[in-house]
């Protein structure tokens, strides 16, 4: 697994997990578009060694995160193997890791990463707790978003800059993100520019499913299923 060129040293972005939260460790792992598997932090050596064994293997809790756009809880890792992660299961017998919790990373349409937690004693997160860590997970992505696209900046990468493409168009389809999400015009276009990087599209054909109805910022709407098959 990678490490991307301006996200390393992005410690601060683990601890609040930890700050906040009743948690023993935590990793933050990017994925989508051209960027590789990149692990942003880890607290810990577990937190890394949790996210790298998962990347590897294929399998874990936070693959069905990242499948189903909803957060993963596993208050008790060391018990019953799953069905869905048998060998993961194996491989962390024995470790702290007696419970876990999976935050998918998501702005939108777009699937940035996810969140992956462990605690040292089996149990669950409180509702309060996972409201918490849905709103660190939030701005985890806002955060990350911005530093991608400012590593792809359009001026290393002529596909994501307005200017070279009809201004209409873009505009549009950043009123109808604004609209949809409620957000602001310069949130919308990182928006769409997000959902562009995730799915590796230009964002001139992110825009026109906007317009063309293929693809939705509404809350709760994600991804249309014409959407999913854009490339």
């Amino acid at each position: 697994m990678d490490v991307a060129p301006g996200l390393a040293g992005e410690e601060d972005l683990c601890g609040p997990y930890l700050e906040k939260l009743p948690v023993t460790g935590a990793a933050v792992s990017l994925f989508g578009g051209a960027t590789a598997e990149t692990l942003v932090c880890a607290t810990d050596a577990l937190a890394a060694r949790l996210d790298e064994l998962q990347f590897s293997l294929g399998e874990g809790p936070r693959w069905r995160a990242v499948r189903s756009r909803l957060p993963v809880l596993v208050p008790d890792a060391q018990g019953v193997p799953h069905p869905e992660w048998p060998m993961f299961h194996q491989a962390i017998n024995g470790t702290e890791a007696a419970a876990l919790f999976v935050f998918p990373l998501t702005i939108g349409a777009a699937d940035l990463g996810v969140v992956e937690l462990y605690h040292s004693v089996p149990g669950t997160l409180s509702r309060s707790h996972q409201a918490t860590a849905a709103t660190l997970a939030g701005q985890t992505s806002w955060h990350l978003l911005r530093q991608i696209l400012t590593i792809s900046s359009p001026d290393t990468d002529p596909a994501l800059d307005p200017a070279l493409m009809p201004r209409r168009e873009i505009h549009q389809a950043t009123g109808m993100v604004l609209a949809q999400s409620g957000t602001t015009a310069t949130d919308a276009l990182l928006l769409l520019r997000a959902h562009a990087f995730a799915h590796d599209l230009t964002l001139r054909e992110t825009a026109q499913a906007v317009l063309d109805g293929r693809l939705s910022f509404s809350p709760g709407g994600g991804r249309s299923p014409e959407s999913r098959s854009l490339k």
